[in-house]
């Protein structure tokens, strides 16, 4: 029996989920092309956390649009648990993303007119997916938002609305949540809470998270980081999280504390 969008992802286990075969893609805009990516291949398993890192112009925003399938790469394959989607028509890649993906981008992207509760069910509604109101309220409580529900993004510290942009993100159990500079814009009290979600998106809940970062402390918060330059993978190591993501049956850290993750007040930034 398939798992129910609501369902949670399937528990952890290293086994691969989302891979890249061959991944390419220059841009063309009248000069020469610029190649953005160049042969890419790189396995992302269930329940991992991996960042990608490099400096501006690497490829790394590329990696993650053609693996997410918002851009189609000149070559090479992206499959989802064995499936090929590179080759998929928009329609069913739009289903695709709206049930399989989740993302958080370095601005949250929250509609100013809708209330933090609104924001959060908004994809899941204009999706027509099943709405799983305990685990929006564990969500919703675990990242310190259950007082802020009914404020609008202009009432809200940029921290405050990055963990609405979270919330929205993981609300319908994503198999994937992709994150591009995730905590760019925040002070780093607000920027560690974030990172604490989406740390136990992946230790607790088994979601597989690929995450975009130019921040050596972001990136020091996954499992595994893959450094691109030049459109290649240059390099890729182990993070220092690895050892401390919990096994499957053993339980683990939870989620961050709602009161303050770190254990320091979010400042006027957050």
């Amino acid at each position: 029996m398939g798992r129910h969008v609501h369902d949670p992802p399937e528990t952890g286990d290293g086994s691969p989920l989302l891979v890249a075969v061959g991944l390419a893609l220059a841009h063309r805009r009248g000069g020469p092309p610029v190649h953005a990516l160049r042969g890419v291949d790189a396995v992302f398993p269930r329940g991992g956390f991996t960042a990608v890192t490099g400096p501006s112009g690497s490829g790394k925003s590329t990696l993650l649009h053609c693996l997410a399938g918002l851009e189609r790469p000149d070559a090479g394959t992206v499959l989802l648990r064995g499936r090929e989607i590179t080759g998929s028509a928009e329609p069913g890649l739009t289903r695709l993303r709206a049930r399989e993906f989740g993302f958080v981008f370095q601005t949250a992207n929250l509609l100013p007119s809708l209330t933090v509760a609104e924001n959060i069910t908004l994809g899941q509604r204009l999706s027509g997916l099943p709405a799983d109101r305990a685990w929006r309220e564990e969500l919703v409580d675990a990242l310190g938002l259950g007082p802020r529900l009914r404020h609008r993004p202009f009432e809200l510290s940029g921290g405050q609305r990055q963990r609405a942009a979270v919330a929205r993100a993981l609300v319908h159990r994503p198999s994937v949540l992709f994150a591009d500079e995730p905590t760019g814009q925040l002070d780093s009290r607000s920027g560690a809470r974030v990172l604490d979600a989406l740390r136990a998106a992946a230790s607790v809940y088994g979601q597989t998270v690929v995450m975009v970062t130019h921040d050596p402390a972001a990136a020091a918060r996954a499992d595994r980081v893959l450094h691109l330059r030049d459109g290649r993978i240059a390099a890729e190591a182990a993070g220092p999280a690895a050892s401390v993501r919990a096994l499957p049956g053993a339980g683990g850290p939870g989620w961050p504390d709602p009161g303050g993750g770190t254990g320091a007040p979010e400042g006027g930034a957050g």
